[in-house]
């Protein structure tokens, strides 16, 4: 099994020449490039996929690997039942087990408030078939017994998934390059190539590649590219730290959380932890740049976000990454290969505690390894999908907000309708670039 996450020793798989030009060419080899490739591929598109670093290098082999529907904002959600339908379809065409598994997902509520919240938002559920529903506290000591604290109840959908992203995006990686798919890891798009008022290609560090459509899907990268182009986008990227054990009994085979804490078996045997809302911002040109975007974030949730002073040297929003640099010369894209965030040893430690102290039966809970991944967000938590009018040619899939993994297939398969002009069987109208310009309010769905 590759190891994870995903990181620079992990060996370069695909490894190029890129051709000299494409239908259509995708930047990003995270979930949501790859799914855009495949389907892209899939439709008769000469495709390539150009990655900076590794596929799934960054949040991608980095997320809890949950493939949920539950607490989706409304918008997402239809997107999110299809991709729960083709997540089934991939993993049947992969040439690896990549840990499909359907356990469920469980918000574990300890508080009356926490299940009313839960109670506003199941009738979205119900508006698509998904079959989420409410559980009374001695349903829940039922579900996930030998827990040590009792719960008021909790939000639980039986469909939802789980799957090992450091496997599985490399093994989707595989189908779309038996679909036809040129994939080119280490190779970094240093600018997007403009002639008449459109794109015509990119210029990588292996030269330039022609192409009358681009999808930009580079996740936490994503706005520094645009920036260097015109175009703004207020996304910001947040750190997330993620807790391996070491092999433990099963005590429930999905997904669950609460508050404080996040936890959901591996096919090997651990389990992997993290903090359930919790997240660190560091703090740079770019966050100060969209303050006033996300502060209906902010009073929503003022506790959940912890703020760092400075983001490390060559992090895309880093006070001394370049925001300009020549086509013809490196760019911050070719410094930092991968995106990898040391964790948070800290909470990995309150993490283990924790972990133990709601299952005290399960035995002395051993840490494997922890890393950190860095979650592209948006204001109003929803991504950005749409075709950019200021540059036609140019599309855009990011600001996947952590919700990204689980969505991927339905996402890539958005994109790839939006290129090739068809319909994406989806309203897509909350996902357009131009709400943060056009003076509209952000606004937070009711998504848990």
């Amino acid at each position: 099994m590759t190891g994870f996450p995903i990181d620079d020793a992990t060996p370069v798989t695909w490894p190029g020449p890129p051709p000299e030009e494409a239908d259509v060419v995708v930047i990003g080899g995270g979930v949501i490039g790859v799914c855009t490739a495949l389907y892209l591929a899939e439709s008769g598109q000469r495709v390539v996929l150009l990655e900076k670093g590794r596929i799934a290098g960054e949040q991608s082999s980095r997320n809890w690997g949950w493939i949920r529907q539950q607490g989706r904002d409304p918008d997402e959600l239809p997107i999110m039942v299809e991709a729960n339908r083709l997540w089934r379809d991939l993993a049947q065409r992969t040439n690896v087990d990549i840990g499909l598994t359907q356990g469920g997902v469980t918000y574990l509520a300890k508080t009356d408030a926490e299940m009313a919240r839960y109670a506003d938002w199941i009738h979205h559920a119900a508006a698509h078939d998904v079959d989420s529903r409410l559980l009374r506290a001695g349903e829940v000591a039922d579900l996930i017994p030998g827990m040590s604290r009792g719960y008021a109840g909790a939000l639980y959908t039986a469909s939802d998934m789980r799957a090992e992203p450091w496997v599985a995006v490399p093994a989707l990686t595989g189908v779309a390059a038996r679909a036809g798919a040129t994939i080119v890891e280490n190779c970094a798009v240093r600018t997007l190539d403009i002639q008449a008022g459109r794109v015509a290609g990119v210029v990588t560090e292996q030269g330039r590649i022609a192409s009358p459509e681009v999808v930009l899907a580079g996740g936490a990268w994503s706005a520094l590219l645009l920036r260097r182009h015109g175009i703004a986008l207020p996304q910001l990227s947040v750190r997330a730290t993620v807790a391996a054990t070491d092999p433990l009994p099963m005590v429930y085979p999905g997904g669950a959380a609460d508050d404080g804490i996040a936890f959901r078996p591996r096919k090997d045997g651990g389990y992997s932890l993290a903090a359930g809302g919790f997240h660190e911002l560091f703090v740079g040109p770019d966050a100060f740049r969209a303050l006033p975007k996300y502060l209906a974030q902010l009073r929503a949730d003022p506790f959940g976000t912890r703020f760092l002073p400075a983001a490390p040297r060559g992090y895309p929003d880093a006070w001394s990454t370049p925001r300009r640099w020549d086509a013809d010369g490196p760019s911050p894209f070719e410094t930092m290969r991968i995106l990898n965030p040391a964790p948070n040893r800290r909470k990995v430690a309150q993490l283990t505690s924790r972990f133990h102290a709601l299952f005290p039966d399960i035995g002395p809970v051993r840490i494997k390894t922890a890393w950190s991944g860095m979650i592209d967000t948006m204001p109003d938590v929803v991504p950005v999908v749409d075709r950019v009018d200021a540059l036609p040619g140019l599309t855009i899939g990011t600001g996947m907000s952590g919700h990204g993994f689980g969505i991927g297939p339905g996402m890539g398969k958005v994109l790839a309708a939006l290129v090739m002009g068809d319909d994406p069987g989806h309203d897509l109208t909350r996902f357009r670039l131009s709400r943060f310009s056009d003076g509209s309010k952000m606004r937070l769905g009711p998504s848990v």
